[in-house]
């Protein structure tokens, strides 16, 4: 694709681990979150952890050591590809780095496991600041908080007020508060009432294969991972597909 566009671009070209690097505790080896580090954009193909096997999952690997705090995926009606919408233009900003997939579980006793949400005020206030910059940069209206505040009252309840609290420093861009369940059930029912969408981690991995979906599947959706200091990591959203592989 790059060399049809006539891009003149000098690849380094990074692969997957056959065996785990000690340094990263992964498939993935230090030299390639180097390169990341070096270059500071980087195209990623999909990657596999084989469940329940006990290894530490590649992605989030990547999002930890790089610090990639938001994947934005802007999702959006493509001509000549005919699906039950055609006014799809949305964007989603998912906070990357803690939440559910904090990577905290444990076992209490036999039969009883615990998993650990953890939402930082930090983590929410940097989320919610990328989220209307881009918003302002890419002459966006409107940033929707998606969030479970009317249960989970101290996680998403900080999450929300971090969102609050940057919204006040954007007064051109309108701010409004949608509980995740009635978000799905708006969206399916019509997408156009979204513009820029930004949520907790696993809520934004939900929404976002969702939003996938109105547009025609996950082969369609753009990715792209953003960490301090200007990192971006390029993606596909689909997954390795080993099961219908060759």
């Amino acid at each position: 694709v790059f060399q049809a566009a006539d891009v003149p671009i000098e690849w380094e070209e990074h692969y997957v681990g056959t065996e785990i690097d000690p340094r990263t505790q992964s498939f993935l080896t230090w030299e390639s979150l180097e390169s990341v580090r070096r270059n500071r954009v980087g195209l990623k193909g999909p990657m596999a952890t084989p469940i329940g096997k006990g290894h530490r999952s590649l992605n989030l690997t990547l999002r930890k050591e790089l610090n990639l705090y938001a994947n934005v995926r802007p999702c959006y009606s493509l001509p000549g590809y005919k699906t039950r919408y055609d006014n799809v233009d949305l964007v989603t900003i998912r906070e990357n780095t803690e939440g559910e997939y904090s990577g905290l579980e444990h076992q209490v006793v036999r039969g009883v496991v615990e998993s650990l949400k953890i939402i930082t005020r930090q983590a929410s206030l940097r989320v919610a600041e990328y989220a209307f910059h881009y918003a302002k940069a890419h002459g966006r209206e409107r940033v929707s908080a998606i969030h479970k505040a009317n249960i989970m009252q101290k996680t998403d309840g900080l999450f929300l007020k971090c969102c609050r609290e940057v919204a006040e420093k954007y007064p051109e861009i309108q701010y409004e508060e949608v509980v995740i369940d009635n978000c799905c059930m708006m969206l399916v029912k019509n997408p156009g009432l979204f513009d820029v969408l930004v949520m907790p981690n696993l809520y934004g991995d939900i929404i976002s294969d969702l939003c996938a979906g109105l547009i025609g599947g996950l082969g369609l959706t753009p990715s792209c991972n953003i960490g301090e200091g200007g990192i971006a990591l390029a993606e596909a959203v689909h997954g390795s597909a080993p099961d219908i592989a060759g």
